[in-house]
């Protein structure tokens, strides 16, 4: 029953315990074991407490073979089991092949002192077992003492493996972890930069929007002023046309006044100084008007406020245009009515002179009345225009004060702006100080950590040199023994010969006893070649934590390289991110605004 249930748990994969105690196993039971043993992947514990499995040899063997194949199993109960030291022996060299076993419970079996020596020495070897109970098995107490030294040794190893991994993984973990911030660090620079380069491209992009909105603007007032100036000398030209209508109308008036009388040609003089007269006033509006025109050239900016003036002084202009074209009109009119009336006066002047002269008088009165009439109108038109050039002075010089408030305050925003500029970059560098102090403080934990695995590499080279020391003292005490057994042989030697003397009937038992002298000596032969390969082992142990030491100090070179790489790459940041900045404030607009002051 219990090897079909063996051979059933073989492909088992979800049992971890399996509890036997107590069922009277043999050696079918301890070959189904062992097949267990060797096929099974999932049991982690097993007991086999109150069985048989040591009364026969060859079953314990299959066992004992299993075991050693078996690399999965952490507990093993075989208590009570009547195992002597020949199953102890067994039990010994699967466990100098076994890498998983780490507790095994012999107490109150038949092992006694060969079979402690043989558990002994298999701990050479064997760096996994952490528990071994051997109560009631009279084994002598220096045995148990020396098997209690190999546990602790192994459980020292065990947890001084599992600080070094754990180390090792913290130190890894870091790594990653210093990695992952010096990445976010770049990334975020590199956010900072292309952030800091979109506003610069922003800023470009809505002063040259502004610029050309400006440069539009000032094509405007351009046109605008180039169309007031052809208006102007439109406005010039027809009263330069009006003035050579005037005179020409003033001579034929001179020519008729001479022809007539001294008296009209006295008052035709008056008239003619009275035209030049506002003839001179005229120049002196249009100087005043062209001054007005300068100004207006100096008030570019502000063309935009004064268009809407512009335009009713247009209209006034349109105004004062149109009188003059009414006026120039009436003249004609008036000069060819004056000259059909001097035909009719030439006419009839051979008629009547006496009604022709009387006629004159009445014709030059009302000339003289329409002239003065003229005149009045003349100079109430002046008085208008000197009224609306003082008004445009005032608003020029409200325009000056406008501009020159509007100056100060962009003035005081560029201040405004320059010292928030300063504000930020101190800000900035503030900020990579705190980054560089951050990284020195974990450069130097990095450091201290470095240090503590030197130290560990040094008390695991100390702990090698004990337990070298160790080995010594072991084959010290192996000389000793062997020195004993020397002894012994030769005192049972002298015995024998005693004995053949005395006793001759006693020769087959002594032949038996020779017989046990040369297993004797074959075990000790074996016992020497077990410590040859303890010592083979130990300097293999040994071997391989200079392995372990090397490979150490291999992680701390590539620590320290790391950390100097790091170093280099801060370095390289700073020195770009300081670069990043100047060139930042030297390629930023608020920069370049006050270098061209």
């Amino acid at each position: 029953g219990v090897r079909l249930l063996l051979h059933g748990l073989c492909s088992n994969t979800t049992v971890k315990s399996l509890d036997l105690k107590g069922n009277n196993l043999r050696t079918t039971g301890a070959e189904a074991l062992g097949k267990l043993l060797r096929q099974n992947k999932s049991i982690r514990s097993l007991t086999l407490e109150w069985n048989s499995l040591g009364m026969w040899e060859e079953g314990f063997s299959f066992f004992c073979q299993g075991l050693r194949a078996n690399n999965f199993l952490q507990r093993l109960d075989l208590r009570n089991n009547q195992i002597n030291h020949q199953g102890a022996e067994e039990l010994a060299m699967a466990l100098t092949q076994n890498t998983s076993l780490q507790e095994l419970d012999l107490r109150w079996n038949n092992i006694g002192l060969l079979g402690g020596r043989a558990l002994l020495n298999c701990l050479h070897s064997n760096k996994t077992l952490k528990r071994l109970e051997l109560a009631g098995n009279n084994v002598p107490g220096g045995i148990l003492k020396a098997v209690e030294k190999a546990l602790d040794h192994n459980q020292d190893r065990e947890a001084i493996l599992s600080e070094a991994q754990n180390q090792v993984n913290i130190l890894s973990k870091e790594v990653l972890s210093l990695k992952d911030e010096k990445n976010k660090q770049f990334m975020d620079f590199v956010d900072a930069v292309d952030k800091h380069k979109e506003e610069k491209a922003r800023s470009e992009k809505m002063s040259a929007a502004r610029v050309s909105q400006l440069q539009e603007a000032l094509d405007e007032q351009y046109s605008i002023m180039n169309s007031l100036k052809t208006r102007l000398q439109m406005t010039e030209a027809a009263l330069a046309l009006s003035e050579q209508k005037v005179h020409n109308l003033g001579e034929l008036l001179n020519a008729m006044k001479q022809e007539q009388n001294c008296v009209a040609e006295c008052h035709f003089r008056e008239l003619q100084q009275q035209k030049q007269e506002g003839a001179d006033r005229e120049s002196r509006l249009l100087h005043d008007l062209s001054a007005a025109s300068e100004k207006n050239l100096l008030l570019r900016n502000q063309v935009d406020e004064l268009e809407r003036k512009c335009k009713v002084q247009q209209d006034q202009l349109f105004q004062v245009k149109q009188d003059l074209t009414n006026t120039t009109a009436e003249l004609k009119l008036r000069a060819v009515e004056a000259e059909e009336r001097l035909e009719t006066e030439k006419r009839r002047f051979k008629q009547s002179l006496e009604g022709m002269e009387s006629l004159r008088v009445k014709e030059v009165d009302r000339m003289t009345q329409h002239m003065e009439a003229t005149e009045r109108s003349m100079h109430n038109r002046i008085q208008r225009l000197e009224a609306i050039r003082i008004s445009l002075e005032e608003e020029l010089s409200q325009v000056k004060a406008a501009a020159l408030t509007e100056r100060a305050q962009a003035e005081e925003e560029l201040i405004k702006v320059r010292s928030q500029a300063r504000l930020e970059e101190q800000q900035q560098l503030e900020h990579l100080k705190e980054k560089l102090r951050l990284m020195t403080e974990s450069r130097d934990e990095a450091q201290n950590c470095c240090l503590k695995q030197k130290e560990m590499v040094a008390e695991a080279q100390a702990k090698a040199k004990q337990l070298s020391l160790y080995a010594d003292g072991l084959r010290r005490k192996l000389d000793e023994l062997q020195q004993d057994l020397d002894s012994k042989e030769e005192e049972k030697v002298t015995e024998l010969n005693k004995m053949k003397v005395e006793l001759q009937e006693q020769i087959g038992h002594l032949e038996a006893e020779r017989a046990a002298q040369d297993g004797l000596r074959e075990k000790i032969a074996a016992l020497e070649r077990q410590l040859k390969a303890l010592s083979s082992n130990h300097r293999e142990a040994l071997l391989d934590k200079e392995g372990e030491i090397s490979l150490l100090l291999e992680k701390l070179r590539m620590k320290e390289a790391e950390i100097s790489r790091v170093r280099e790459e801060e370095a390289q940041r700073a020195s770009f991110l300081q670069n990043a900045i100047m060139a930042y404030v030297q390629g930023s607009p608020l920069g370049t605004h006050s270098s061209r002051k």
